[in-house]
């Protein structure tokens, strides 16, 4: 009896000493499992052409190049609390929201009027007997998929008309990266013209966009109608404003529809979605070609950034067009920011595009 109380001791530290361990074990697995999932990670989904994107382990959006659709775009996009922002409709719709301009798809970029061809507005809306007029964004590749802190990926793309031909190449990096409160995009696209000469005329119809959540459009009971280049109309209806909560706020100092058509450096965008508040921005950058960009920021959920559009804002200001000569490029950088939690303030975005005109 003695002995086995003698053992009593030395057994109880064993178990001690086993336990110490298993928690050691099982901590140094978790803080690997969470260190894997810290900063950007991208998946390459080659069968459902797309490209998603991580940010700590949660899904901040997907590249995708659906061969349906005329251009690729970013779809869907979430804000850090996990809100998605985009529009769901062509793509996915949801109840209570508008289903107008189908060629209004997430995150996206294109133009107009290249060479007179439109690329903004085509899509499986546009009759195949005027398709001639409109251009497609053709996904070429994927060059990088890399993660890391920071997410890169790089594609190449052609602009290409209704019968094949190639008017611009694009070479395009999205350099992701976020943290707990905000995600960043920059999307930095080189476009050369490459088969002959290229005139990117005046229009007010791009360039880099998105189309955001019924949540952050603005309240609004009217009914409108508008017009692209070609003269086609389309109309926006009034409907319920529970839950609509979107404001525009610019560089400028403008707020609300006044930020349409004008000249900033940045234009945000905030609203209030399940309980949070979210702010999203774009900004320009010194190095584009003219800077600062108009915004075609519309109360209705469309909110974008122009470089080459001009007299199509402003009928005061001269027709401005863009020439490419064969073999020549022009690259344009912008910057797409999200937060959750709290208003962007002015001074904070401020901060930001200087950050952003240094970065490149």
């Amino acid at each position: 009896m003695s002995t086995n109380k003698n053992l009593l001791p030395a057994v109880k530290w064993i178990f001690v000493v086993f336990f110490i361990h298993l928690f050691l074990i099982t901590g140094m697995i978790l803080t690997a499992q969470s260190s894997k999932e810290e900063g950007v990670k991208l998946i390459r989904v080659d069968d459902k052409h797309k490209v998603d994107v991580y940010v700590n382990g949660s899904l901040f959006t997907s590249y995708q190049y659906p061969q349906n659709i005329e251009k690729p775009f970013l779809f869907p996009v979430y804000a850090p609390d996990g809100s998605v922002i985009t529009r769901g409709y062509p793509i996915e719709p949801r109840k209570g929201e508008r289903m107008d301009h189908p060629h209004h798809i997430g995150i996206w970029f294109n133009y107009g009027n290249v060479n007179g061809l439109d690329f903004w507005n085509n899509s499986s809306a546009i009759p195949s007997d005027k398709k001639d007029s409109y251009g497609h964004i053709i996904h070429q590749k994927i060059v990088k998929a890399e993660s890391g802190k920071r997410g890169i990926l790089e594609v190449l793309m052609n602009w290409e008309d209704n019968k094949g031909n190639i008017l611009l190449t694009e070479n395009t990096k999205y350099i992701f990266s976020g943290n707990k409160n905000s995600r960043t995009i920059d999307h930095i696209s080189t476009l050369t013209a490459v088969n002959g000469p290229v005139i990117i005329g005046d229009s007010k119809e791009g360039m880099f966009a998105i189309r955001v959540d019924r949540a952050f459009e603005m309240p609004s009971t009217e009914s409108l109608i508008f017009t692209d280049d070609k003269g086609n109309p389309t109309a926006v209806k009034g409907i319920d404003n529970t839950g609509v909560t979107g404001m525009y706020a610019s560089s400028r100092g403008l707020k609300g529809d006044s930020v349409w058509g004008t000249r900033n450096e940045w234009v945000m965008l905030s609203g209030i979605k399940n309980n949070m508040r979210i702010t999203m921005a774009i900004f320009d950058n010194p190095k584009n070609t003219g800077y600062p960009a108009y915004a075609h920021a519309r109360g209705y959920g469309l909110f974008s950034l122009n470089n080459f559009g001009q007299n199509s804002y402003d009928t005061k200001q001269e027709k401005r067009s863009y020439k490419l000569k064969k073999g020549q490029s022009v690259t344009l950088y912008h910057r797409f920011y999200v937060q959750s939690g709290s208003e962007l303030k002015a001074e904070d975005a401020n901060k930001i595009f200087k950050e952003f005109s240094k970065a490149y």
